[in-house]
């Protein structure tokens, strides 16, 4: 069974992502995807760069996790997470399930370790720069 099976999951793993009540344990690789595409579909105001910094950074702060230059929120890769988000939830009509949408996403290229290396140098992407702002790749363009 997969951890978000149905639209109503998603929903309240990123309800309580909002409003911070998401333990830590629950925030995973999967979670933050479904918290990316409910937001997409659901709060779009909320999945602009900016404000999605914020929600990330409150939900950190809440679990104790600092958001300093080495750990915590890192802008680029959420960003370009996001933009993959994004990019998968645009292939499926506007009325498909979210858990339908985040299952393909998780199977896609976009959700293994290892995918934004491709197209940024580590060294660019662990850089403070890029986990305070946006850094454009340097190695190739996203697809997306």
């Amino acid at each position: 069974m997969t951890e978000f099976p149905d639209d109503r999951s998603i929903e309240h793993l990123a309800l309580r992502a909002l409003d911070c009540s998401l333990p830590k344990p629950e925030w995973t690789h999967a979670a933050h995807f479904a918290l990316a595409l409910y937001l997409l579909r659901h709060r779009p105001e909320l999945a602009e760069p900016e404000a999605m910094r914020g929600v990330i950074m409150r939900l950190n702060e809440a679990h104790g996790t600092p958001n300093t230059v080495s750990e915590g929120y890192h802008h680029t890769i959420t960003i370009a997470s996001l933009r993959a988000a994004g990019s998968v939830l645009g292939w499926h009509d506007a009325d498909a399930s979210l858990a339908d949408v985040l299952a393909d996403l998780l199977e896609s290229p976009f959700s293994k370790s290892g995918w934004i290396l491709e197209f940024w140098s580590r060294e660019t992407l662990f850089s403070p720069a890029a986990r305070r702002g946006w850094l454009p790749p340097d190695l190739q363009p996203l697809p997306f």
